[in-house]
């Protein structure tokens, strides 16, 4: 029998957002209703908020999320009622082209739950990233749900977005691995979470670079070896007298502007990579010699999701989590009531956190 639960949308472009009814349906073929215990608020929500995604309103706000699958439909064998999951928003076919050549994580048809939640009236919700997580119960496609060992949600869930693109930026795109020098342009979540990447995959040159100095500092607790203040320096500069002249083998551009990548591109090492995982608007646009492009060699990739595999890189981050080697904790700045998304945004805006994180149930 459906469910009427309480969660938060974006009704209009820019509106606040409003904590309304939400009409739950049962989970048909394939889905699964998740009751969320904690979601994570991420720069992609604002974006929704803000019509930077699409326009089509209303929107249900909240995709970064971990809780406990409570029922499941015809043929879901994934996952069971009881398991605690994180939710992602790339559930993979099995069955495309990138699935069949053995590479999943760039697979190119990924799946959504098929029903809609609704408003009580019958309007239907655009959940953010097929997810919609600032809710009580959500329904989602069954393979958006990957099963962990039990942690705490509010730290765990942020592999649900940011955590593990920064992550995988570095790690699964960049390929940085034992000795290597890693610059990471950029220093919020992302950011943050490419350097942590760098550090557990050993690194030794960590070189962490953003325009806030207050960033800068907390990234020397993710593992920077190395900070550098592109507002007072220049950063292309800075990074190769860090690397002995040369530039760094992997840098991560964690921004999405046309300056920051060029910096990322000429502060690479000969035949090294740059990784894009920052999101530019579709209005950015970037001009290279292509003579630099030939002439230095190596890759220039973009990261989706930070190229993982959920049910590889989730189990493992968790564990790694769990062993005191991955501190997701310290990504949690604050932990919230579901009405205090707006506020969260506000000082996300205004760089004050990492992560707010909402506790469903807290300051209800």
């Amino acid at each position: 029998m459906p469910q009427t639960v309480k969660g938060v949308i974006a009704r209009s472009k820019g509106a606040e957002v409003e904590l309304v009814d939400i009409v739950v349906p049962d989970p048909g073929p394939g889905e699964a209703v998740v009751k969320v215990e904690s979601c994570g608020v991420c720069h992609t929500d604002l974006h929704y908020r803000e019509g930077g995604i699409n326009d089509d309103y209303p929107f249900l706000l909240g995709h970064e999320a971990a809780g406990t699958v409570e029922a499941v439909g015809e043929g879901v064998t994934e996952v069971a009622p009881g398991d605690f999951v994180i939710l992602n928003w790339r559930a993979v076919c099995g069955q495309c082209r990138a699935c069949l050549k053995g590479k999943p994580w760039y697979c190119f048809a990924t799946h959504n739950a098929k029903q809609k939640m609704t408003l009580t009236d019958g309007t239907e919700l655009s959940p953010a990233l097929g997810i919609g997580a600032f809710i009580d119960k959500t329904l989602v496609a069954a393979g958006q749900c990957t099963k962990v060992d039990r942690a705490d949600a509010a730290a765990v869930g942020l592999l649900g977005c940011g955590v593990m693109a920064g992550f995988g930026a570095a790690v699964n795109t960049g390929g940085v691995g034992r000795g290597d020098s890693i610059a990471v342009i950029g220093c919020g979540g992302v950011g943050n979470a490419a350097i942590a990447g760098a550090k557990v995959a050993g690194a030794t040159t960590i070189i962490a670079v953003d325009v806030d100095a207050r960033k800068l500092e907390a990234a020397k607790a993710f593992g920077a070896t190395h900070t550098v203040d592109s507002s007072t320096e220049d950063a292309v500069e800075a990074i190769r007298a860090l690397t002995s002249g040369h530039g760094a083998d992997v840098v991560v551009e964690a921004v999405g502007r046309p300056e920051t990548y060029e910096q990322a591109f000429y502060a690479r090492d000969l035949a090294g990579t740059v990784v894009l995982v920052g999101v530019p608007t579709p209005d950015k646009q970037v001009t290279l010699p292509m003579i630099e492009i030939f002439g230095r060699g190596g890759s220039l990739k973009s990261s989706w999701y930070g190229d993982c595999l959920p049910s590889r890189d989730f189990p493992m981050l968790v564990e790694l989590y769990r062993q005191g080697r991955f501190d997701l904790d310290a990504f949690v700045t604050e932990r919230i009531g579901i009405t205090d998304v707006e506020a969260a945004f506000d000082k996300m805006h205004r760089g004050e956190v990492l992560r707010s994180v909402v506790v469903m149930g807290e300051g209800q």
